[in-house]
């Protein structure tokens, strides 16, 4: 599956969540990593309290301006990151990593030395390797490594 851009991305592969069926996402809820979780993976709520069982149910609004703010960290993080031009798809490609991963599994990652050192060629690979959560293999970060390597080849 082709994304034209980041926010499609995340917003796929997030989705809003594993809540209740009748509001997913929108209550809090565990992510296949063991981590609570509400919206479209916010691990923050609106307060900016770590989101806990007890964190408050959203709407989909405050689920938007959740993703909005997470999305910002991670561009934020990317452009502080990445040293040498890059385009938007390769922007997106690393900004739906690292809203995924976090800033540091980005910083301290073979992936930014890659790219930071235009060593383009191996960048599908150093993506692929990012596929455990929980200590586990899954399927759903094997099809997001590849949409993010496919973005960012675009």
């Amino acid at each position: 599956m082709k994304f034209k851009d980041s926010l499609t991305l995340i917003k796929y592969f997030e989705g809003l969540g594993d809540g209740d069926h009748s509001t997913p996402g929108l209550q809090p809820y565990i992510c296949p990593a063991g981590v609570w979780t509400i919206g479209y993976g916010a691990t923050y709520g609106p307060d900016g309290h770590r989101v806990v069982k007890d964190t408050p149910t959203i709407d989909e609004f405050e689920a938007g301006e959740l993703l909005k703010r997470d999305m910002g960290h991670s561009l934020r993080a990317v452009n502080r990151l990445v040293v040498v031009p890059i385009n938007e798809n390769q922007r997106g490609s690393l900004v739906s990593f690292t809203f995924n991963l976090g800033a540091g599994a980005l910083s301290s990652s073979t992936l930014i030395r890659r790219i930071n050192s235009y060593q383009w060629d191996d960048v599908p690979r150093q993506f692929s390797r990012w596929i455990m959560a929980g200590g586990q293999v899954l399927s759903g970060l094997i099809k997001r490594r590849r949409a993010e390597t496919e973005l960012w080849g675009q």
